[in-house]
């Protein structure tokens, strides 16, 4: 199937962004087709190989510009490229569990497969890409034998079941996997999340060398805590984890337990982070590291949250029960929230509350999670804020 895009459209391929968006196709598509498609040019000259999938960044993917069928043998070669790509994270015997294949960056934009400890972990992000499944799936086990077992994970509008087996054991839950030496617990069937996000590694490691040792540290949004855990690891003071949902109090505990690290120094408060700011200013507690890492958008009963909106409220409300010297560190995974923007929104609040700060260190994407020549597709920003009020 053949597909004509605009000028505008071609330019953005030739300049090596692989996104497509409805407004770069010259007609409606009312039925998005479940096929391998050509993009062309009006004068029917091929641009590219990909398809059509609507998910949240767009409408579709660039795969290919050389005109070789898309087969297994493509599958093959790209999972064997990616793989080849991350030979020093197999050899590091002190983290069992990263991004095998990043999508995009990997060089097939709507899927991702994660690696916990001989366990895959894919993620299907449209549904034309889901229905090359069965190809995929033959591809990957092909190059990569090893694999104990594969679930799957179906993240775009479906009436499938979000997560189920493909192949292969499944393993005694919770599977223990490493990470700079530090132990977290996983769920790999659990619904979308598994206990644990790759892509904050880097930032989790300062913590584990010793970034938080003897501090006090607060930190929001704390999921199953990996962060309160590996500044435990790294030898912080004490934690303070702090999370709406009620599940977060018992995964919590498990990812201290699972490290031998003794929850009397923990605290694991299943709260609205809002109103947590608001009973520690009440109740004079302070901290001297503080970790921000809110979803990009999440809603309560009460209220809604928006890092684009709310990320400024946030950091005036930590520096409040900060130390007279301390470090937030500021995260978000928001792909429509450029750099500049993040940290500007960042220093306004801080600038609003007439204290002294630096940047001194800051994160985007770890290296097996290569990102595409696009900005959202390198969504992590983290920004470390040394602060003196």
């Amino acid at each position: 199937m053949k597909i004509e895009l605009t000028n505008y459209g071609i330019k953005r391929i030739q300049q090596g962004n692989p996104l497509i968006q409805a407004e770069d196709l010259k007609v409606n598509i009312k039925k998005i087709p479940l096929e391998w498609v050509h993009f062309v040019d009006n004068k029917n000259k091929y641009i590219a190989t990909g398809y059509l999938g609507k998910q949240n960044k767009g409408f579709g993917w660039v795969i290919d510009q050389t005109q070789r069928p898309i087969d297994q043998a493509f599958f093959m070669e790209k999972f064997q490229q990616a793989i080849a790509k991350r030979q020093s994270f197999f050899a590091d015997e002190t983290t069992t569990a990263f991004r095998l294949f990043n999508g995009e960056g990997d060089g097939v934009g709507g899927i991702t497969i994660d690696y916990y400890a001989d366990y895959l972990v894919i993620s299907w992000y449209n549904e034309t890409i889901h229905y090359f499944k069965k190809m995929i799936v033959d591809s990957l086990l092909q190059v990569f034998p090893n694999a104990k077992g594969v679930v799957e994970k179906i993240r775009f509008k479906s009436e499938l079941v979000e997560s189920r087996w493909l192949a292969g054991e499944k393993p005694q839950e919770p599977l223990i996997v490493l990470e700079n030496g530090v132990s977290y617990a996983v769920y790999l069937d659990e619904g979308y999340m598994t206990g644990i996000f790759l892509d904050q590694k880097e930032v989790r490691g300062r913590l584990t060398e010793g970034l938080a040792a003897g501090q006090k540290v607060l930190n929001m949004f704390s999921y199953t805590g990996a962060f309160s855990v590996a500044a435990a690891y790294g030898g912080a003071l004490e934690t303070t984890s702090v999370d709406l949902a009620q599940r977060s109090l018992p995964k919590t505990q498990e990812q201290f337990e699972v490290n031998g690290l003794p929850l009397a120094q923990q605290k694991i408060i299943v709260m609205d982070t809002f109103d947590y700011f608001r009973y520690a200013a009440r109740k004079n507690l302070s901290y001297n590291l503080i970790v921000l890492d809110p979803p990009s958008f999440a809603r309560n009963k009460k209220k809604t949250f928006s890092v684009a909106k709310d990320y400024g409220r946030l950091i005036e409300d930590s520096v409040d029960i900060l130390t007279e010297e301390g470090m937030i560190i500021a995260s978000t995974n928001a792909a429509n929230l450029p750099l500049k923007k993040f940290k500007k929104s960042i220093e306004t609040a801080l600038n609003n509350k007439n204290v002294s700060y630096r940047l001194t260190e800051s994160y985007r994407l770890p290296a097996d999670f290569p990102a595409s020549h696009f900005e959202e597709s390198n969504y992590l920003k983290v920004l470390f804020y040394s602060i003196k009020k």
